[in-house]
């Protein structure tokens, strides 16, 4: 479709003396400017936005900061947007994951690419709002020149921590970037060697310690936790400039042993415990940790919401016993909520960091609960390499052992991040 052409206004003609008309042209340009800027400022007071201004150090300045009441970045509908995302191409990511990279693995419907979070409330005109908060990966790199953005949690973290590099990816030459791996597998690091920056991800699935903690062999029968044990993981992430954690899945089970002791120890106590209990427990001892070691003025904090699932087609009106297998659209029931999520877990959460912020301690919470939730076209299902050979039952059924936890990408974690992106130069 060829573009549009804008009409080419015709040339002014000035005749005889010019200086009181290039005057009044001055005075009229001067205030057109006045009422522009102004008008810019009112337009993102309303929205809640913070306009940023830069000083000579290239450091920015919150001209007003961001009104979480009056702008709520996580309340709002998807839009589908074909020109502008996918924010990056699959097969374009140098260090994509097989477990998330759907079209490389046979899906061959790509419109689960093409949605774009649109908050309500935040209708700033197009070009103002694009400068403030669409990703800008140079931007970013920037701004953790010689710093640690450091991911904490489960492969769901994991999935958003490839994300991240993902993002981040095309804007930096190959023979400037690295990924190493220590810690018996535990820490990946995505390197930006220009800036000095890294891009981390920590498999701490339960943030304390537990029998799950090795990021390949976790899967175990009887899972155990030490909820007053963190050091073990937490030294890994000490000194970090921004750090962003999730837990949750890990914990959906009635009852969680608890081990007071060490795994070496034969006389170590263990006592079942509730689940919401003990998820309460464990933060309780990471809210301690950060109280004691994160300097507030050097590092920002964030705790990615429960991100949901999707294995009971029911739940959404559509055939009991299936799931996100064949699914190619969205929820559209604004406000649907399945029972994957578990409000009261929510809760803890928020009364865990609101504690913190009264010791001194702000964790933001990035809640990308209610905006997944009517993602359900958006997992991997079948789509993603498979570790073990399929069975033939689960050939002649593919739901049997279609992934409904993971997200593809590219895909709904990038608008994750473009959040993230939006509360670290926001906030």
């Amino acid at each position: 479709m060829a573009k549009a052409t804008s009409p080419v206004a015709p040339p002014i003609v000035v005749v005889g003396s010019s200086w009181g008309i290039r005057n009044t042209f001055h005075s009229l340009l001067a205030i057109l400017t006045t009422v522009l800027v102004v008008t810019a400022i009112s337009l993102t007071q309303e929205a809640g936005i913070s306009l940023v201004s830069y000083n000579n150090n290239n450091k920015e300045e919150s001209i007003e900061e961001l009104s979480s009441n009056r702008c709520d970045f996580f309340s709002g509908k998807w839009v589908f947007d074909n020109e502008s995302y996918p924010l990056y191409k699959e097969k374009e990511c140098t260090f994509m994951s097989d477990q998330l990279a759907c079209e490389k693995f046979g899906r061959r419907d790509l419109t689960y690419q093409n949605w774009r979070w649109q908050p309500h409330q935040c209708d700033l005109p197009r070009s103002l709002s694009l400068s403030l908060l669409k990703f800008n990966a140079t931007a970013l790199l920037e701004r953790l020149r010689n710093k640690r953005l450091v991911f904490v949690g489960d492969s769901l973290n994991r999935g958003q921590w490839v994300s991240m590099v993902c993002l981040l990816d095309s804007s930096i030459p190959t023979t400037l970037k690295s990924i190493t791996t220590i810690a018996n597998g535990s820490l990946s690091i995505f390197k930006a060697k220009e800036y000095n920056a890294t891009i981390e991800f920590y498999w701490a699935p339960l943030l304390v310690e537990s029998n799950s903690d090795d990021p390949v062999n976790h899967r175990v029968p009887e899972r155990t936790v030490r909820v007053k044990a963190i050091e073990k993981h937490a030294k890994y992430w000490t000194n970090a400039d921004i750090l962003v954690f999730n837990t949750y899945l890990w914990w959906k089970r009635p009852i969680m042993n608890v081990l007071w002791g060490s795994f070496d120890d034969a006389e170590g106590i263990y006592k079942g415990v509730e689940m919401v209990r003990v998820y309460e427990m464990a933060l309780r001892t990471w809210s301690d940790w950060l109280e004691v070691h994160v300097n507030p003025n050097r590092t920002q904090v964030f705790f990615v919401s429960m991100s949901p699932i999707h294995e009971r087609a029911d739940e959404w009106g559509a055939e009991e016993g299936e799931n996100c297998y064949g699914e190619r659209e969205m929820i559209e029931k604004e406000g649907y909520w399945g029972n994957g999520s578990e409000p009261k877990m929510m809760r803890v959460v928020e009364k865990v960091l609101e504690d913190l912020r009264t010791r001194g301690l702000n964790v933001e919470m990035l809640n990308i609960t209610q905006l997944s939730e009517y993602r359900k076209e958006g997992h991997p299902s079948i789509y993603r390499k498979q570790w073990d050979p399929l069975t033939q039952t689960q050939i002649a059924n593919p739901s049997t052992y279609a992934d409904c936890i993971h997200w593809c990408l590219p895909g709904v974690p990038d608008v994750w991040n473009e959040l993230l992106y939006a509360y670290i130069f926001h906030l």
